[in-house]
């Protein structure tokens, strides 16, 4: 890092000179002094300093009268007050309402370089926040979909490409990649955003009230229908349906699909009526669809249908570079919610957040950063505030193995437990990321089960 500019504000010129001519000699730096608040101002008017040490006891404006000035000409100025043992207690006040260190008179020029170089090292991280924070609001944010690696810029390409037009988009990426915030920047960058956009989850509900919220139903359909009621299809009409986690939809429930796309109309469960619909449907899903369809799980047809203009979402562990970023935008977010003063994150729990491997995600991710900004005891997240998941990690756990000469085996047993853990018992998840056919967990857990 470049050498600071520093201004040494004191009222009495034997100890201004003696700290300039230490600064300068023993650190190097580049040192201006000022024998009073009001010569400072002047000189911080007609150049850029990095640093300002400032007494506290002065004439004509004293230290807190001065900092006050500073923060308000510029907040990114760091300021270190310099004060005698009895007014120890103003100091801390001080840094209450901005200073960022203080320092006890007679001044030890040792001690001093270690203050500069704790400020010197905590501007340069306000700096690379700074940075960071104007990269997602200017550069790489897309309708809340943060990211600038080379994966996401063509996503973002994509999505540019496909939004104006009508075409069916079928979206996929696992748990967690943000596959409903690219399905609304297609609807909202596309002459439909004024119009409706509806979400529905296929996983989430029933498989057989999936058809009646899809299609809608009549009077006396079925058992419980005791009035009328619109299906999605038709509350999205003009606008966008999204259809989240397509693979689960029932075989039956695949035809009537494949009919709207085909038809553009839709006939209510019990009726005979049909009725026109002006609807652009996107689909995401975390499987393999195309691989469902050649096992018979999902039809062919549709697939095809489906299939138009397919956009693939990377895993956040094949995205690293976007993780600083990520971690920033929702470091922002909750701070605000929080209502906190979040200067950023350490650069040793940044580490760890760009080693881990982030089985969940950027959902993951943003689950991580609320936490540890609730945590958060300071105003920078440091290591403690973040689970001990990343603290730790798995190699722990094989160095633990090594030292209890572990078989082979039994790491293994425990590497899945650990990863089931961490995917909350989803089966399917955990097979994406240990490569394995989900039948393989299935007998695993059938295995361990006490007899």
């Amino acid at each position: 890092m470049e050498s600071m500019k520093i201004l040494v504000v004191d009222d009495e010129a034997p100890v201004r000179e003696m700290i300039e001519k230490g600064l300068s000699q023993m650190g190097g730096y580049n040192v201006e002094g000022a024998q009073s608040g009001p010569e400072a101002i002047e000189k911080m008017e007609k150049d850029v300093f990095d640093l300002v040490m400032t007494d506290l006891k002065m004439p004509e404006m004293d230290g807190l009268e001065l900092l006050k000035m500073i923060k308000g000409m510029r907040p990114e100025v760091m300021v270190i007050l310099m004060t005698a043992y009895g007014s120890i207690e103003t100091a801390v006040e001080a840094m209450r309402i901005g200073a960022n260190d203080y320092i006890t008179k007679p001044i030890d020029l040792n001690e001093l370089l270690i203050h500069i170089s704790k400020a010197q090292k905590e501007s340069l991280l306000l700096r690379e926040n700074r940075l960071l924070r104007m990269e997602v609001r200017k550069k790489f944010e897309f309708n809340n979909i943060i990211g600038k690696s080379k994966k996401m810029q063509e996503m973002f390409s994509l999505i540019e490409k496909v939004a104006p037009g009508n075409s069916t988009v079928m979206i996929y990426g696992g748990s967690g990649t943000g596959k409903e915030l690219v399905a609304k920047a297609i609807h909202y960058h596309s002459p439909r955003a004024d119009r409706p956009f509806i979400p529905f989850n296929c996983g989430a509900i029933p498989e057989t009230l999936v058809e009646s919220e899809l299609f809608g139903h009549i009077k006396g359909a079925f058992t419980g229908a005791i009035q009328g009621k619109r299906g999605l299809f038709e509350e999205a009409n003009g606008g966008t349906l999204f259809l989240d986690e397509i693979s689960n939809i029932l075989p039956s429930v695949q035809v009537k699909l494949l009919r709207v796309l085909q038809e553009k109309e839709v006939m209510k469960v019990g009726s005979t009526e049909r009725t026109k619909i002006d609807v652009r449907m996107i689909a995401a899903t975390n499987e393999n669809l195309e691989e469902n369809m050649k096992k018979g799980k999902f039809r062919e047809d549709l697939f095809y249908r489906l299939h138009v203009f397919p956009i693939f979402l990377p895993d956040l562990k094949d995205r690293k570079e976007d993780i600083s970023l990520l971690a920033y935008h929702f470091l922002d977010l909750y701070s605000k919610e929080a209502k906190k003063e979040m200067k950023g994150i350490s650069k040793e729990a940044m580490k760890l957040l760009l080693e881990y491997h982030w089985p969940g995600n950027v959902r993951e991710l943003e689950n991580v950063i609320e936490r540890a900004v609730i945590m958060a005891d300071q105003d920078t997240l440091v290591p403690n505030d973040l689970p001990k998941d990343l603290t730790q990690g798995f190699s722990e756990m094989i160095k633990k193995g090594v030292r209890d000469r572990k078989s082979l085996e039994d790491i293994k047993s425990e590497y899945i437990r650990e990863i089931l853990k961490e995917v909350r018992g989803n089966k399917r998840v955990a097979s994406e990321i240990l490569k394995v056919n989900p039948r393989t967990l299935y007998r695993f857990e059938k295995k361990s089960q006490p007899a």
